[in-house]
């Protein structure tokens, strides 16, 4: 893999870059939509390639793993060839799933014992079987085993966990060197920066994440519940230490607006389960603010979605055509909702690059926030 810095705004940290892998060029700032299962949500690949255009998507490897399982994929050749993606895939390690199953998991020094959300089986998840697992599942970028750890969370835990994660990453390091990719591709490895919101925690993690000289890094541990001012002082704090020649992933974020703050503050990579989440809801992003679907102020409301035009559902449906099929229980109004959220994400990333690019990143910045917070 490799990564070049093309320019850096001179008024924030924001950067425009580009990722090159086996499958192809990714342009940073990037946004991941979510493959949870081998599957964006709701979105045929078709769609997905020529209505959102994305570099890469993100797959779970906890999911992936319990169903179809890695001896499905393997048969397969691989998540590329299962679900006819020839572009970039990143896998996370599962961490994040241990995390949010904490009444059925039980975390020591070996790895993590959990309870299948599936059937009620138990498995275990230890640095070295995850690093077996991605490579099976055959992501263009693949994640070190971590903990993430709560929000509110004890110093004293988190100063335990984030030393554990460190551990953790240098086994998997060692397995990686002794299981070679098995479909003909490089697969890079990112480390996980933790430490909750505590700073001296997150710059020795950072630190340590930096020394490893990884292809690229990741912040972890943070839109777990903690202030966006939390999230903003750390990513902040992290991205000073984290190589500049690397790309930067902060993982699981999120509103349009966090993005934006975070670009600025220097990040590369971004997903969420937000856009398609939130669009299922009827919760729509525009460049304008934005919308509930689902309320009758929409009824007969004949304008484009996002009378700008950011994604190609603007040039097709209407507000008051996609209220209805949401007042009908209509699942292509969740499918159209869905294509365009995603849609909109991945004009605001690029949009942020080309701002960066032609040097007018900072003005665009703070008028689009101020537009997108607004309830319309």
């Amino acid at each position: 893999m490799q990564f070049e810095l093309l320019k850096t705004d001179p008024h924030t940290k924001a950067r425009a870059g580009k990722i090159t892998t086996d499958h192809g060029v990714i342009e940073t700032p990037i946004f991941m939509p979510v493959g949870t299962v081998a599957s964006v949500k709701g979105v045929h690949q078709r769609e997905l390639k020529e209505d959102i255009n994305p570099d890469i998507i993100l797959g779970n490897t906890y999911h992936l793993y319990l169903r179809p399982t890695t001896h499905i994929l393997e048969q397969a050749g691989g998540l590329h060839k299962f679900m006819n993606w020839d572009r970039n895939i990143l896998t996370d390690s599962g961490g994040y799933q241990v995390y949010s199953l904490s009444d059925t998991r039980k975390i020591k020094e070996e790895g993590v014992k959990f309870k299948s959300h599936i059937d009620g089986s138990y498995h275990f998840f230890s640095p070295e079987n995850v690093m077996e697992t991605q490579r099976s599942i055959g992501a263009d970028i693949i994640m070190a085993f971590d903990e993430c750890t709560p929000y509110p969370c004890d110093y004293q835990y988190a100063k335990k966990s984030m030393f554990m994660t460190h551990r953790w990453l240098d086994r998997c390091i060692s397995h990686l060197e002794k299981v070679p990719p098995k479909y003909g591709y490089q697969q890079s490895l990112f480390p996980i920066v933790q430490g909750s919101v505590y700073k001296d925690l997150r710059q020795q993690s950072a630190e340590y994440i930096a020394s490893k000289g990884a292809d690229g890094n990741a912040i972890g541990g943070l839109s777990v519940g903690e202030p966006a001012e939390d999230m903003y002082e750390m990513t902040d704090l992290v991205c000073d230490i984290l190589p500049k020649d690397k790309p930067r992933y902060l993982m699981g974020v999120g509103t349009p607006i966090n993005i934006l703050e975070n670009i600025a503050l220097g990040v590369d990579m971004f997903d969420c389960v937000m856009p398609t989440r939130n669009a299922r809801n009827g919760m729509l992003f525009t460049s304008q603010g934005i919308i509930n679907i689902k309320n009758k102020k929409w009824e007969n409301d004949f304008s484009p979605i996002d009378p700008d035009g950011h994604t190609y559902v603007d040039t097709y449906y209407t507000k008051a055509y996609l209220r209805h099929l949401f007042a009908a229980n209509e699942f292509l109004g969740k499918q159209i909702a869905s294509i365009h959220n995603l849609g909109f994400y991945l004009w605001l990333v690029r949009e942020a690059r080309r701002r960066i690019l032609a040097g007018d990143f900072p003005i665009w910045k703070e008028n689009m926030v101020k537009q997108m917070g607004q309830r319309l």
